[in-house]
C-alpha cells in the first residue's frame, strides 16, 4: 500500500485524550492481572480441595492456574494484535478492556470447591485463560496505539507510559489487597473480602471501556474503504519479517527478566536468601515500585531525544555488570530499598523505551500481531518464570546462581542492543 492510497489518520489533536485512553485501561488491566497474585492464598483455601495430609496442595494449584495465565499471553498477543491490525487498535483496546473486566468478574464470582466441587477450579481455570488472552492482547494493542498517537519527537515520551500505568496498576491492587487484609478479620476475607478486588476491577474496566471509546483510531485506512485491500492474515507478521520478530525476542529477553526480578520476585528473594522480614520487604518493593513510575517520562523524554539505543545499552550493560553485586547487597531493609531503586534506575534504560522500539521495527500493517506474539512468548519464557527459577536455585541450595543467570541474559540483550539501527528520529510509517 502506497502513500497515496492512504487516507491520513490525525493523531494529534487531542493526545491527551488518547494517552488517557490507553494508561487508564493498561492500569486497569494489570491491576486485574496482579489482584489474583496478592491475593492466592485465599483463593486457594476457597477453590481447591487440600490433598490428604498435605496444605500445599492448594496453594500449588493456585499458582499452577498463574502459569496457565501467562502461557495465554502469547496467544492473546497475537489474536488480539492480529484484531487491532485488520479492524484498528481502537477496536482491539475495547475488546481487551472488556474481556479483563469480564474474566475480573468471573473470578469473583467463583463458587468454593464445598459448594459446588469440581466445578470451581473449572470456572477459575477459565477466568485465568482469559485473563492472560486479555493481557497479551493489551500490550500488543496498547503499545500500537500509544506510539501511533504521539506527535512529533515524542513516540519515546508517549511509549514511557505503558509502564508508567503497569506499575500504578499493580501498586493499586498491592493497596486494595493490603487495604482489605488489615481492614477485615481472617474470617471475612476468607468467606467474601477476597472477591472484592476482582468484582471492583469489573466495575473499573467499564470505566476504562468508556474512556476508550471515545479515543481516535491510529490505524490508517484505505482510501475509499476496504475493498480490494486484503487484511493481514494471523501469521503475516511472522511469515514475512522474521527477523523483526526476533528482534522483539532479543529486545525483551533481558529486559522482562530483570523487571519481573526486581518489581515481583526481589522482596520474595531478600526473605529467601537474606533474612530480610516480609514486612520490610513488602514496604521496599513498594516505595521502590513509585519511584519507577516517576522515572518512567524522564526515560522517555531522553530517549527522544538522544536516541533508542543510549537507554538500552545503559540497561543492558548496567545489569550484566551491577545486577550480581546489587542482588548481593541485600542483607537488609537499607539495602534491600538501595538495590531495588538502584536497579530502578537501570531498568527504566528498558522499559520507558521497550514500547517505542518495538513498534517503529515493524511496519503499521502487521505492526500489533508483529510485536504481541513474540513479545508476549519471551515475557511467558523469560519474565513468566523469573520468581519460580529463583525459588528453584534457592531450594537447590545454590541462591548465587540467580543473581548471575539475570547479569548473563542481559548481557545477551545488550549484544543485541549493539547491532539495532536508531530508529528515534526517523518518520513512523504508518
Amino acid at each position: 500500500m502506497t502513500e497515496a492510497e492512504t487516507t491520513p489518520v490525525t493523531v494529534t489533536r487531542r493526545p491527551a485524550r488518547q494517552l488517557l485512553a490507553a494508561s487508564v485501561g493498561n492500569a486497569v488491566e494489570w491491576y486485574d492481572w496482579y489482584a489474583y497474585t496478592f491475593l492466592a492464598t485465599y483463593i486457594a483455601a476457597q477453590v481447591f480441595p487440600a490433598g490428604t495430609g498435605n496444605s500445599l496442595v492448594p496453594l500449588l494449584s493456585t499458582f499452577a492456574v498463574f502459569a496457565v495465565g501467562f502461557f495465554m499471553r502469547p496467544v492473546g498477543g497475537l489474536l488480539m494484535g492480529a484484531v487491532a491490525d485488520r479492524h484498528g487498535r481502537r477496536a482491539a483496546l475495547t475488546v481487551t478492556i472488556l474481556l479483563m473486566g469480564g474474566s475480573s468478574l468471573l473470578v469473583g464470582l467463583t463458587p468454593t470447591y464445598d459448594a459446588a466441587g469440581i466445578l470451581a477450579p473449572v470456572v477459575l481455570v477459565t477466568a485465568r485463560l482469559l485473563q492472560g488472552l486479555s493481557v497479551g492482547g493489551e500490550f500488543a494493542a496498547s503499545t500500537t496505539f500509544l506510539v501511533e498517537s504521539a506527535g512529533p519527537g515524542r513516540r519515546g515520551l508517549f511509549s514511557s507510559f505503558q509502564y508508567v500505568s503497569t506499575t500504578l496498576g499493580q501498586l493499586a491492587a498491592s493497596g486494595v489487597a493490603a487495604a482489605l487484609v488489615g481492614g477485615l478479620g481472617e474470617r471475612q476475607m476468607e468467606g467474601w473480602g477476597w472477591r472484592v478486588p476482582f468484582v471492583l476491577g469489573a466495575v473499573l474496566s467499564l470505566v476504562g471501556f468508556w474512556i476508550r471509546r471515545g479515543a481516535q483510531e491510529t490505524l490508517r485506512r484505505p482510501a475509499g474503504g476496504e475493498a480490494g485491500t486484503r487484511r493481514p492474515g494471523l501469521f503475516d507478521a511472522l511469515r514475512h519479517h522474521p527477523r523483526a520478530s526476533l528482534l522483539i525476542g532479543g529486545i525483551t529477553a533481558g529486559g522482562t527478566l530483570a523487571y519481573y526480578t526486581w518489581t515481583s520476585y526481589l522482596p520474595t528473594y531478600a526473605e529467601l536468601n537474606a533474612g530480610v522480614g516480609k514486612a520490610d520487604a513488602l514496604l521496599a518493593g513498594t516505595l521502590s515500585l513509585g519511584f519507577f513510575a516517576l522515572l518512567q517520562p524522564v526515560g522517555g523524554l531522553l530517549s527522544d531525544r538522544y536516541g533508542r539505543k543510549p537507554p538500552l545499552l545503559f540497561f543492558g550493560i548496567g545489569f550484566a555488570l551491577l545486577g550480581v553485586p546489587l542482588l548481593r547487597s541485600v542483607d537488609s531493609f537499607g539495602s534491600l530499598l538501595l538495590a531495588q531503586c538502584a536497579g530502578m534506575v537501570l531498568l527504566t534504560g528498558f522499559t520507558s523505551v521497550s514500547a517505542a522500539v518495538n513498534a517503529e521495527i515493524f511496519p503499521a500493517r502487521v505492526r500489533a500481531a508483529g510485536i504481541g506474539f513474540p513479545y508476549s512468548l519471551t515475557v511467558a519464557l523469560f519474565g513468566g518464570t523469573a520468581p519460580y527459577v529463583g525459588t528453584l536455585f534457592t531450594q537447590a541450595g545454590h541462591p548465587g546462581l540467580f543473581p548471575w543467570y539475570v547479569s548473563a541474559l542481559c548481557l545477551v540483550s545488550a549484544t543485541v542492543y549493539l547491532r539495532l539501527p536508531e530508529t528515534a528520529h526517523r518518520e513512523l510509517e504508518r
